[in-house]
């Protein structure tokens, strides 16, 4: 029973990540965001919903592998992982919120950098919690070529 309250919790907390983001999000789309330039290969507006529900699915599934493995390295590796999260929730508070977007632009290459540094930590625990995050390493690849080209469409 604790293994499953543990899961839900992992779960649970990645997917805070997304709704935090949405309060910013949800009031930006169908005005701001509609009328900026995009580039061409900016996916339609709602794939995004989806595609983060089940990212943060995959990055709660991710946080409990590590949950569950022994180890000093497994406190250094949640400590990133909760600072990578933290920046998470914030790009789309800048973003949308702001509507900062060269100062998103730098946030999403901070929350890029410690992406890779949970994969470095991460794989010395418990490489299944990597392999999880990968589809979510290429869609914050993807999301920061999509703010750069915005930003540099909408000076």
């Amino acid at each position: 029973m604790k293994k499953v309250i543990q899961f839900a919790l992992a779960i649970l907390i990645a997917q805070l990540a997304g709704v935090i983001g949405a309060f910013a999000t949800v009031s930006a789309i169908p005005g701001w965001y509609q009328e900026l330039a995009k580039p061409f290969f900016s996916p339609p507006n709602w794939v995004f919903g989806p595609v983060w529900f089940l990212l943060y699915t995959l990055i709660g599934v991710s946080l409990f592998l590590i949950w569950q493995e022994e180890g000093k390295e497994k406190r250094v590796a949640v400590t990133v992982f909760f600072v990578h999260l933290g920046l998470n929730a914030l790009w789309p508070i800048i973003f949308f919120g702001l509507k900062d977007l060269s100062f998103a632009f730098f946030e999403i290459l901070a929350l890029f950098g410690t992406l890779l540094i949970v994969f470095w930590k991460f794989w010395f625990i418990k490489r299944l919690a990597v392999y999880l995050l990968i589809p979510y390493l290429l869609w914050v690849s993807f999301a920061l070529l999509l703010n750069f080209a915005i930003w540099q469409l909408n000076p």
